[in-house]
């Protein structure tokens, strides 16, 4: 909103400033901070009073129960606080013509809405299932995921090339498998963080590293000088997304706050399913899809360590790990919450850091 007052800039010069991304960028990442640390409490309070509290015992994990007892009655869903500020941050501060804004803002949205009905389903109990049935869950993640990726492959504005890391000029043009390939990496990235929300900050911190990588990303790719200079392909427009990737950074931070070891909120599906789609989303966008299989690699981890499970159990009836995703693998092998949290957390920035340093080999 604030960036259509540049086109009074004829008349006051200094509101041309609301033309420049990393001024937007950086207020936007401050907005949906000050928004989470305003409306967190009140959220926070308002999930006590009508009880929309953690359901810590779990009969498909009896295992994790001497770990998940303390925080039976926390109270969730905080994840309706952090997409809130960041949509509510992006509108303020971005661009809203934008096409790539606009399908993330989307994909956040709704992604948050299935996510929202599958916490609510699993908080009240209703059916036999904990939350959505899986593969419902995962048809709707399709569905949606297939509604952007048909939309973004007939759009003009979108390349459906794919860049291949350390070499020069080297883009695969993927045709129509270029709308099975956003939807792959839309809701495997959505599914994988979603995967990661098990301990107190562990997926949202990795989310900050991410967001905020992704968001210097952004705004090279964004950048035809910076994007040529550095021998990766140049998306014009692109760079408003490190508006909405700023936005992600201040959400992240501001929702720590609370979320932090011990948590006294946590964050849910209608979180962590949103943050997701829309780190697989702004990858797609600035043709960085392989190298979030690197930077995020604690997602990556994550997921594969259940897909890897799953493998082994039906087809040799034994277990690699003794209970999937990884982290409780380490809990259920004796490490404390606290570590885990913070060595994950140490692995995200490396290989934040890993994927800047290389950008350069070509």
């Amino acid at each position: 909103m604030f960036y259509f007052l540049s086109d009074f800039s004829y008349i006051w010069p200094f509101l041309n400033i609301f033309r420049y991304i990393t001024f937007r960028a950086g207020l936007a990442a401050f907005t949906s901070f000050i928004l989470c640390i305003i409306f967190g409490p009140i959220f926070i309070k308002v999930f006590k009073d009508h009880r929309i509290r953690e359901i810590a015992k779990r009969q498909d994990a009896p295992g994790l129960d001497q770990f998940q007892v303390k925080k039976e009655g926390t109270p969730t869903m905080g994840g309706i606080f952090i997409v809130g500020s960041i949509l509510i941050s992006v509108l303020l501060w971005g661009d809203l013509t934008n096409l790539f804004l606009l399908m993330t803002f989307f994909i956040c949205l709704c992604f948050s809405i299935l996510g929202g009905v599958d916490d609510y389903i699993k908080l009240k109990g209703i059916g036999k299932h904990r939350g959505i049935r899986s593969r419902t869950k995962l048809l709707w993640q399709l569905l949606i995921a297939m509604l952007v990726a048909v939309f973004a492959y007939l759009h003009p504005d979108v390349t459906s090339a794919l860049d291949v890391p350390f070499f020069k000029n080297l883009l695969i043009d993927l045709g129509g498998f270029f709308i099975l390939w956003v939807v792959l990496v839309v809701v495997g990235s959505s599914n994988a963080v979603n995967l990661t929300d098990g301990l107190d900050g562990l997926a949202i911190g990795c989310v900050l590293m991410v967001a905020f990588t992704l968001g210097i990303l952004s705004y090279l790719t964004g950048n035809a000088a910076f994007s040529d200079y550095l021998l990766i392909p140049h998306v014009s427009g692109a760079g408003e997304l490190t508006v909405f990737c700023s936005a992600m950074v201040g959400a992240s931070l501001g929702f720590l706050w609370f979320n932090c070891y011990p948590a006294t909120v946590f964050m849910g599906d209608v979180g962590s399913l949103a943050l997701g789609g829309s780190l697989g989303m702004i990858a797609i966008f600035i043709k960085k899809e392989i190298w979030l299989v690197v930077l995020g690699g604690v997602f990556v981890v994550e997921a594969g360590s259940v897909i890897l499970q799953v493998i082994s159990f039906k087809t040799t009836g034994k277990r690699i790990f003794k209970m999937s995703p990884f982290h409780h693998h380490l809990q259920l092998s004796g490490w404390n919450e606290n570590k885990i949290i913070v060595r994950f957390w140490i692995l995200a920035i490396i290989l934040a850091m890993l994927t800047l340093t290389t950008l350069k080999i070509r």
